[in-house]
């Protein structure tokens, strides 16, 4: 869901003993859909607050979004990644349809999932068009633990190790 999706739900659209949530008030002109939750995602629903009818209360996006910096820089601080604070709300909805195609290998249903009019949308969301952006990476080399965790706190990531020598890639 997006942000604001997320602070209008209101907990008639959640189906505890089914696990599914129905987004009824789409943003951006996308399409009402409904997914499965776990049912343990669906416990700690159930055990927020019944302030009214709106799941989170009369949270607006607004704070719902500074609560997530907050709570990004206590991980990024708790686990020494930099790379927590970089992520947003949006981030994880780009990270659920790229692994919901990667495991069905079914760009239609992604589609549905995210609630979008046109494929070309889902097609960005899924990385499997780049939207304009170039494949360019710095590439970097460790042959040390400590240059790769050097290497890993300032944003590269592992690829493999050839020779005794360990890769990493950054973005441009």
């Amino acid at each position: 869901m997006r942000i604001r999706e997320l602070c209008r739900l209101k907990r008639i659209n959640i189906d505890l003993e089914r696990n599914i949530i129905t987004v009824n008030n789409p943003e951006k002109g996308s399409r009402p859909r409904s997914f499965k939750t776990s049912s343990k995602l669906a416990s700690m629903i159930d055990s927020l607050p019944r302030k009214n009818e709106k799941t989170l209360g009369k949270q607006s996006p607004k704070i719902a979004v500074s609560s997530l910096c907050v709570l990004r820089k206590t991980i990024a601080r708790k686990l020494k990644n930099p790379r927590f604070e970089q992520m947003h709300f949006h981030t994880l909805r780009h990270w659920k349809a790229t692994t919901e195609y990667h495991k069905t290998k079914d760009i239609l249903h992604v589609m549905k999932m995210l609630g979008h009019r046109r494929i070309e949308n889902t097609l960005i969301y899924t990385q499997l068009i780049q939207d304009g952006k170039e494949d360019d990476y710095h590439s970097a080399t460790a042959n040390t633990s400590e240059e790769a965790k050097a290497l890993i706190e300032t944003g590269f990531e592992y690829i493999c190790t050839y020779k005794e020598v360990m890769l990493f890639r950054k973005r441009k």
